[in-house]
């Protein structure tokens, strides 16, 4: 029996592509372990699989001031020695990365003990996490062709990102009944971010009573950001956040308004459904959401607004634009490269792991 190391983990983003490959690697029949950091956000996640899971020392490498700066280097460095150790341990065949600081000390660990490693990149540009791994990994994924004139010619493989494959399988007739809706007007979905974008919430329920003319809106706005005033609009629901009837929520949309975060708009590009991406401003990050954005309006697939092009005039005649042409941003979708990437990714896996 083959055995492989996932690791990842700070964010749900750096967790969901791993438990997506999950499936497939059982069905394969690998022992499958999870190095990620003690208290994250992948422990909680990856023990509901019930799969073993090993907690090490996690610092953060920041760019910018801050009194941690002086300690976390000894945490990094305590990180290390703890993978090195769980790694001789375990004697993977192979490691599958998916980012996160807490997998820079497994990556090198793994590189010096010659065990294959293979790292995946969700946004355009790599994060500073993913560029201290790249010189040690065998193979870099990606999401966006563009990514690929940024990593070494001899490890990229553009793949898409891994998307759970339950999403592909949602039932209208049930999402229909979930939510009280009619079937004969389209479903506007609207998705503000893990977090709850208020940006996107703010700009959508000020265009709701337009909106409604045309949709039924489902709308995900994050945890406590319910506005309990809207909870009797007729033909508009809204949750913090849905789990299990997800998958039936996408087969009801005819098109959707997201942030633009690279496993939310992967999975939404994998399901085919027109959007309208408003990104996180360059203000508020590094700007990785507007370069994927940008990337997925190149190809096609998606439309795009800044948060500074919100006006209620703007943002209805584009999503009125995306519905009417919807046609045609599907059969961009249906091209895409970045499909598919469950079967690429374990494909690698194997030729690794031998």
């Amino acid at each position: 029996m083959k055995r492989i190391i996932l690791t990842g983990g700070g964010t749900a983003g750096h967790v969901t592509p791993n438990i997506a490959l999950l499936p497939t690697l059982r069905e394969l029949n690998y022992d499958i372990h999870y190095i990620g950091s003690y208290n994250g956000i992948e422990r909680k996640l990856i023990e509901e699989m019930d799969i073993p899971y090993y907690g090490i020392d996690s610092g953060k490498l920041r760019r910018y001031f801050d009194p941690k700066n002086f300690t976390d280097p000894f945490k990094v460095l305590h990180g290390y020695k703890q993978a090195r150790k769980l790694i001789k341990h375990l004697k993977p065949d192979v490691i599958f990365s998916k980012g996160g600081f807490v997998t820079v000390p497994v990556v090198i660990s793994a590189h010096r003990k010659h065990i294959p490693v293979i790292i995946h990149e969700s946004d355009m540009t790599p994060g500073l996490a993913n560029k201290l791994c790249i010189p040690s990994a065998d193979k870099v994924c990606c999401n966006f062709p563009e990514t690929m004139r940024h990593l070494p010619e001899n490890k990229a493989v553009l793949t898409g990102s891994p998307i759970r494959q339950e999403l592909l399988s949602g039932n209208k007739l049930n999402a229909l009944n979930f939510c009280g809706f009619t079937a004969n007007k389209p479903v506007l979905m609207i998705i503000g971010g893990s977090q709850g974008s208020a940006v996107v919430n703010d700009a959508m329920r000020g265009i709701l009573p337009e909106l409604l003319k045309t949709f039924q809106v489902i709308h995900l706005c994050g945890k406590g950001k319910l506005d309990s005033s809207l909870d009797h609009l007729e033909g508009y629901i809204q949750f913090e956040y849905v789990k299990k009837e997800l998958a039936d929520l996408f087969a009801l949309t005819d098109v959707c308004v997201s942030r633009a975060g690279a496993n939310a708009i992967c999975e939404i590009l994998a399901l085919r459904k027109p959007n309208l991406l408003i990104p996180l401003s360059a203000n508020a990050s590094r700007g990785d959401q507007i370069l994927n954005a940008d990337s997925f309006e190149n190809q096609g697939f998606s439309e795009v607004l800044t948060e500074d092009q919100l006006a209620p005039t703007i943002l209805i005649s584009r999503i009125m634009k995306l519905y009417n042409n919807r046609a045609d941003y599907i059969a961009a979708m249906e091209t895409s490269e970045q499909s598919d990437a469950i079967s690429k990714i374990i494909s690698l896996i194997e030729d690794l792991s031998h």
